[in-house]
């Protein structure tokens, strides 16, 4: 692929918006950019806190924000490591939801597990410090 000589836009015949792959590419594309919107905002604060995640240009970052082009596949395991939207849009669109279950019963045990630490730490103090 060669780039243009003047303007700003990629050649329509690239690897992304190819014709074999355009109605479930154009697909993907929607939905991150619709979990990365629901995750963070469309901001540019949102823009930077995923190139920082991903190590992209912020251009890039914004096309996807926008829809017009997707991640690649290491950026994509890049956010699906930190933000549990597109871990769940990636997830629904591969057809294993069921993952998506198991991943919140974790994240629910860990917070029941920090509030019963947190419960023993205020039993344990009020007993220490009465006076009687």
């Amino acid at each position: 692929m060669s780039f243009p000589k003047k303007g700003k836009f990629f050649p329509k015949e690239n690897g992304y918006n190819a014709k074999y792959g355009e109605q479930t590419n154009g697909c993907f594309v929607d939905e991150i950019a619709s979990a990365l919107k629901r995750s963070l905002g469309d901001s540019r604060a949102g823009v930077k806190t995923v190139a920082a995640w991903t190590g992209a240009n912020e251009k890039t970052v914004k096309n996807w924000f926008s829809g017009t082009y997707g991640p690649s596949g290491a950026h994509l395991i890049a956010l699906v490591q930190h933000s549990d939207e597109v871990l769940g849009t990636f997830l629904a669109m591969a057809g294993r939801q069921d993952l998506m279950v198991a991943v919140k019963l974790a994240a629910a045990e860990d917070a029941i597990l920090d509030l019963l630490d947190a419960v023993r730490r205020l039993s344990g103090d009020d007993q220490s410090g009465k006076v009687c």
